[in-house]
């Protein structure tokens, strides 16, 4: 990651960033399985979350790709290649191969289906017999992030069109009998406002995690966060270099727990216990399991670990079931008291809120 192309994007590092630990936490560990399924980030304006999302994309290593590829394929797993790439090789045709930063691609608020999908151009295809295909953003975004400002304010059938991609890894388009379909494998990242409305719950229980990021309170936090924008925008290639032993060290962890992810095992017990916790909250269908399983295994895989303890489920259960309690739209979302309730009853750990209120409230009725 040369310093020089840093400088031209002027990304704020990512390791530089102050606070927020729940998203920032949620992100790394959907980069490192993207298989969780995404983060929902609500919370206030102006706390960076957009700031956050272009540095995570800045920080990850260059991938490679099918040189001149218009969907990032990957010349070696078939999964993410598309199908022309794949008969390339088939034909044992040399593939040229480059390299390239993990794409970040935003949608717009007012993106149409076709500028997401892409749109097959049926004129051409009649005439000169070619399936010709306009690539549009989750072609962009195969291999990358794609990150949705506002969410909550698209349309709900975009929405679903987005989740259905981030899921199966392929985006399919279809116009008058003719079809075509590429890889569109991304870490789907949505934010937003919840003053401005919640998704609707079958919307939202789709995404894999959900991170709430509050405006900071303490007044010597918000101090050294404001220093450190005005330090960036005044030199930004001396703040950048002043972070790089940081943003290496946290890149060469994300490739390590990568590469350590299929090793990592998790107790018999302890997934029987998600499972209860899962049940106990009354968590529709298995999604809430899988990713408490996965999200674990990956906080192990970035902690440099190949077993799973307690304290990684713990710190990872919230931000998997809260916005899967919601039944009723109108409810607003739990901030995680009852799931550490629940994995606290499940786990056998005492609740330390709970026993210093009894404590509390037995040293009251000592005093009378």
């Amino acid at each position: 990651m040369s310093s020089t192309a840093q400088a031209t994007r002027r990304v704020f590092p990512f390791t530089a960033i102050v606070g927020q630990e729940e998203m920032k936490l949620a992100l790394l560990l959907n980069v490192i399985d993207p298989k969780i399924g995404g983060v929902m980030i609500m919370g206030d304006r102006g706390t960076g979350k957009s700031t956050t999302i272009r540095a995570l994309a800045d920080l990850l290593p260059e991938i490679e790709v099918v040189a001149d590829d218009p969907f990032n394929s990957d010349p070696h797993d078939p999964e993410l290649m598309s199908d022309a790439v794949r008969q390339q090789l088939e034909q044992q045709i040399e593939i040229p191969v480059a390299h390239k930063k993990v794409p970040m691609v935003d949608l717009p608020l007012g993106a149409t289906e076709d500028r997401v999908c892409g749109t097959i151009d049926i004129e051409k295809a009649l005439s000169e017999g070619v399936k010709a295909f306009e690539p549009g953003l989750l072609a962009k975004a195969n291999r990358g992030i794609l990150y949705v400002d506002e969410v909550n304010l698209l349309d709900d059938h975009l929405v679903d069109v987005l989740l259905d991609s981030a899921a199966g890894g392929w985006n399919t388009v279809e116009r008058e009998g003719i079809s075509i379909r590429h890889p569109a494998r991304f870490v789907l990242v949505g934010s937003g406002n919840p003053e401005e409305g919640e998704l609707r719950p079958q919307l939202l229980d789709r995404f894999g995690m959900h991170a709430e990021i509050h405006t900071v309170k303490e007044p010597a936090l918000r101090v050294q966060i404001v220093e450190q924008r005005a330090e960036f925008d005044q030199n930004p290639q001396q703040f950048l270099e002043k972070y790089q032993p940081q943003q290496q060290e946290l890149q060469q962890k994300l490739i390590q727990a990568q590469a350590l992810l299929p090793s990592v095992n998790i107790d018999y017990d302890l997934r029987v216990n998600i499972s209860e916790v899962c049940s106990e909250l009354d968590v529709d269908g298995l999604r809430g399991d899988i990713v408490t399983n996965r999200a674990a295994k990956a906080l192990a895989a970035f902690e440099g670990r190949t077993e799973v303890t307690v304290d990684d489920i713990r710190r990872v259960i919230t931000l998997c079931l809260r916005h899967r309690l919601r039944k009723d739209p109108l409810e607003t979302i739990d901030s995680g008291y009852k799931v550490e309730k629940a994995f606290n009853r499940v786990f056998g750990i005492e609740d330390t809120t709970e026993a210093a209120q009894s404590n509390g409230t037995a040293q009251m009725s000592g005093r009378r």
